[in-house]
């Protein structure tokens, strides 16, 4: 019987009904370990004898593709592939699917929350509360503030609309801007340096670089707003996690919010720790209709990919 390795931590710890289809089209489902993110010698030991991977968050290097030899696809829940080596999988003929948009909404959504979070300083006020202290922290609030959304596909321009909802005024950089998005007056494309320069709080919406380089370096948050909130739900090596620190100390950046860690979970990580940023699990897909969503269409694309072979 045909196998296919499943690997997102929110199914291997609860499973999904969905996969289902799988099993009925003929395939054995073999588990990661559950709710934990698989390492590469994790994988190597079990991609062996797999047709297709429903695949996470977890890097896929080309010594785990190596060691898959009968693997014909990866289907991603989610959008993000930059973890896998493309060029490794691309040489050995695997298909690599992505489930597009199906956690947008989830994530555009956390990035609100964070935004609000930031603004009244509300993780803070509840620790506080519960520690049987009475800290009141003077907020801001959003109306007339400027957020810069650095890329402004799907995600991004859910966000836009929220924020505009909030009556903020939006600077969006993409790299391919779209010239026929013109949600309001209150809205425009411009430059990554104007969209630093002049963002009350910038918040990430983009894939890495191919380079791997931060685009938030230390030369780029000197160009943000004194005062700026910063908001990742991106891609951990979006920023110079050095540089943020640094900035943050000094209240250069007034404060962050992070959902993305290049190790999860971040344990004696010194950015999760810092009193000036709020830090959440990765939690940004992390919602029923985004899970629902996102791994129907991962099986989707594996029965799309293999109901030829099988047939």
């Amino acid at each position: 019987m045909a196998k296919i390795l499943v690997t997102p931590r929110s199914i291997t710890s609860q499973g999904h009904s969905a996969l289902s289809a799988l099993t009925n089209a003929g395939y054995e489902i073999i588990l990661a370990t559950p709710g934990q993110q698989p390492s590469e010698n994790e994988l190597i030991e079990r991609l062996p004898g797999c047709v297709g991977m429903l695949a996470g968050v977890e890097k896929i290097s080309a010594r785990a593709l190596a060691a898959a030899t009968e693997l014909q696809v990866i289907s991603r829940n989610g959008v993000g592939i930059d973890g896998i080596d493309l060029a490794a999988a691309e040489s050995r003929g695997i298909r690599v699917c992505r489930a597009e948009g199906s956690n947008a909404r989830g994530v555009a959504e956390l990035a609100i929350g964070l935004l609000l979070s930031l603004a009244r300083a509300i993780p803070s006020g509840d620790r506080a509360i519960k520690s049987d202290q009475w800290e009141r922290r003077q907020g801001i609030e959003l109306e007339g503030k400027t957020l810069g959304i650095v890329g402004c596909g799907r995600i991004g321009r859910l966000v836009c609309e929220f924020a505009l909802a909030l009556d903020m005024r939006v600077l969006a950089y993409d790299v391919v801007p779209d010239s026929t998005y013109a949600p309001s007056d209150r809205f425009s494309f411009v430059s990554l340096d104007h969209l630093f320069e002049n963002a009350d709080a910038i918040t990430l919406h983009c894939p890495a670089s191919v380079e791997d380089e931060a685009l938030l370096d230390c030369a780029a948050l000197s160009k943000l707003k004194h005062g700026v909130f910063l908001i990742n739900t991106a891609r951990p090596n979006l920023i110079d996690i050095d540089a943020l620190i640094s900035k943050l100390d000094n209240a250069e950046v007034r404060a962050a919010a992070v959902d993305v860690f290049e190790i999860e979970p971040p344990i004696g990580d010194r950015l999760a720790k810092h009193p000036r940023v709020i830090a959440t699990p990765h939690i940004g897909g992390f919602t029923h209709e985004s899970i629902d969503r996102a791994v129907q269409m991962a099986v989707d694309n594996l029965l799309e990919t293999l109901c030829p072979v099988v047939q």
